[in-house]
């Protein structure tokens, strides 16, 4: 059961409609997947396998990219022996095939919209980044063993999720100071020499906030970057003194951190708003004896403090719906206060994406997806391609 207060914020209409893309006008799965105009990615962290939870679980039909997560960095910038896990990336039995990326080689097979991204670091192993990206030689060597890893894999490209740039994904996480900053492009054109844009992507994974994107030149960016995914979630947790959203669209006060206040950021740069992915947390954060929003708490309920979303709203709870910040909890059962989006979350974020004229919606991670009409991925995609 769910019910929502507060009145949605206006959401100023960007500007008409691409006229070069066709939009069907009652778009099936099928059909929409054979002329996307929208993303709907999701990434797949390896370690899922050990839990059931198989390339072949994801709902591919209403999913434009994976990114596969996660390739590690070496000091010397060396990538392609880094696989962090050998056994379930190449050696695994997995839906009748050999390791998860064998797997998905063949899903790809079935699926030919569908684009796998090698995502590069990561929160927990980014921290060569910095040290790579700081020197011509390491650069050069990143850059070729990227493409050695990309073509003896598969993959359509890299995100650099340590960059907090790269498809390959480069995910740094983020640059840390301005001179970060500059190595962070110079690293981008190290790469690009390597994966000409005409035949591989190139993204990054990128914090939600000014602190962290103010180090990039982000006009300059666009230049070697197809996407940047914007990781909008985690403003609130175990390190902050109120219970409060995790994934709000829109902040109540100028010092809370909010998906629109880092799109409205790095629009502001000049970076296309079609290259821009917002994040999507398939995830809520708990907050234990809280009983509402700004309440005070008592430690985290879950697992490191979060719930998988397909375990959300927990057992005897009522689901509410905060029109005014978008976003979803429930109180009880016992995570304490729990935030996270559900499908009218996640549709109302979809269509913020579309006023924006944003590229779509990415969510972490595929595999915490609930079922059926529950899904997150399902609605997002619905909501991108209805008209």
């Amino acid at each position: 059961m769910s019910h929502t207060y507060g009145a949605p914020p206006p959401i100023p209409w960007a500007s008409r409609p691409r006229h070069d893309v066709r939009r069907p006008s009652q778009p099936s799965i099928a059909a929409s997947m054979s002329n996307i105009m929208y993303k709907n990615a999701v990434y797949y962290p390896n370690y899922r396998v050990y839990r059931g939870e198989t390339p072949a679980s994801l709902n591919l039909n209403c999913i434009s990219h994976v990114f596969y997560a996660f390739a590690h960095l070496g000091p010397d910038g060396g990538v392609f022996t880094q696989l962090s896990d050998e056994y379930a990336d190449t050696q695994i039995e997995v839906d009748g095939a050999t390791g998860c990326l064998g797997s998905f080689m063949r899903l790809k097979q079935q699926h030919e919209h569908l684009r796998l991204i090698v995502s590069i670091g990561g929160g927990a192993a980014s921290h060569n980044f910095a040290h790579v990206a700081a020197s011509a030689a390491t650069r050069d060597y990143f850059g070729k063993s990227v493409r050695g890893l990309v073509d003896a894999s598969g993959f359509d490209g890299i995100d650099n999720s340590g960059l907090s740039k790269m498809t390959t994904v480069v995910d740094w996480e983020h640059p840390s100071n301005p001179e970060q900053g500059r190595d962070f492009l110079a690293l981008l054109a190290a790469v690009r020499l390597h994966l000409p844009d005409d035949q591989y992507l190139l993204t990054a994974a990128l914090p939600a906030g000014q602190w962290a994107l103010q180090h990039i030149d982000l006009y300059r960016a666009q230049d070697y970057l197809d996407l940047i995914n914007l990781m909008a979630y985690d403003f609130t947790g175990s390190w902050s003194q109120k219970a409060g959203h995790h994934a709000q669209l829109f902040g109540r006060s100028a010092d809370e951190g909010h998906g629109n206040a880092a799109i409205n950021y790095v629009l502001s740069t000049g970076f296309p708003a079609a290259k821009i992915l917002l994040g999507v947390p398939v995830y809520g954060r708990s907050f234990l004896n809280a009983r509402g929003l700004g309440h005070s708490y008592d430690g985290c309920g879950g697992d490191e403090g979060t719930f998988e979303y397909k375990d959300l709203p927990r057992p005897g709870t009522e689901e509410i719906i905060d029109t005014t910040a978008i976003g979803a909890f429930c109180v009880g059962g016992d995570g304490g206060w729990v935030s996270y989006d559900n499908p009218q979350t996640v549709q109302m974020k979809a269509n913020y994406c579309k006023q924006k004229r944003l590229g779509g919606l990415f969510y972490w991670t595929g595999t915490a997806d609930a079922p059926g009409p529950r899904s997150l991925i399902a609605a997002g995609f619905k909501a991108l391609h209805d008209a």
